[in-house]
């Protein structure tokens, strides 16, 4: 693609390491594996669209991203944004606006190294795999749907604490349903069921009454009888 050799040769010039993905599912390899200071990420992707690759990043990572795209609508920057990315540049741009964009979000996130959250949780009976949208019980898959996965992912991401109904509404439903707890009730209800998850007496998803949820990690240790 024109982009990527523009963009690794001009990047190269300013002194960065850069690393290159021909696709959705490349990129978000590599940002797992080799934690990136930043992220460039393209709304016309040959595999996915840019929007859900950034939803899928966000599950587990807070690194900077900024976005391109040829789509100038300000609705399009505003969900980018919404969505959790950093900036937006629009196609066609200078090399320059984008470089000292580049500096103003690495100034602003400096660079720790690491990714927020292993994009693999597995306590021996529960593994959750977030590059690749996986998840298995004692070694077989399990069939989840996407508000199920997103769900369960948000709630990985904020492990040990308590995650409120409404952000769970406004990140995984949007903001118009901050309101619409029953959606959570449902879809928490089909996840306990496929893991085998008593509320009474929770492994993974723990209801706070009256708040939300949270994910207890650690003991993947099966209740008694």
């Amino acid at each position: 693609m024109q982009i990527r050799r523009f963009l690794d040769i001009g990047l190269r010039a300013e002194g960065y390491q850069v690393l290159l993905a021909a696709s959705a599912a490349e990129g978000l390899t590599l940002a797992a594996t080799q934690s990136p200071d930043l992220v460039i990420l393209d709304l016309g992707l040959p595999d996915r669209e840019g929007h859900e690759v950034l939803a899928e990043l966000r599950q587990w990572s807070s690194v900077p991203v900024l976005m391109l795209s040829v789509r100038n609508a300000e609705s399009e920057k505003v969900r980018a944004l919404d969505n959790g990315a950093n900036d937006y540049v629009t196609k066609p741009f200078g090399m320059q606006e984008l470089m000292a964009r580049l500096r103003a979000l690495l100034r602003h996130h400096p660079a720790t190294g690491t990714t927020d959250l292993p994009p693999r949780y597995d306590d021996g009976h529960l593994a959750i795999d977030l590059v690749r949208r996986e998840v298995s019980l004692d070694g077989h898959e399990v069939a989840l749907t996407r508000k199920e996965y997103a769900v369960l992912a948000l709630l990985l991401r904020h492990a040990g604490r308590v995650v409120s109904q409404q952000q769970l509404l406004r990140e995984v439903w949007g903001a118009s349903h901050v309101q619409d707890t029953h959606y959570l009730r449902i879809v928490l209800g089909r996840l306990r069921q496929k893991l085998g998850d008593d509320p009474a007496a929770p492994r993974w998803l723990k209801t706070e009454p009256g708040v939300g949820y949270r994910f207890l990690e650690g003991t993947g240790e099966l209740p008694p009888g």
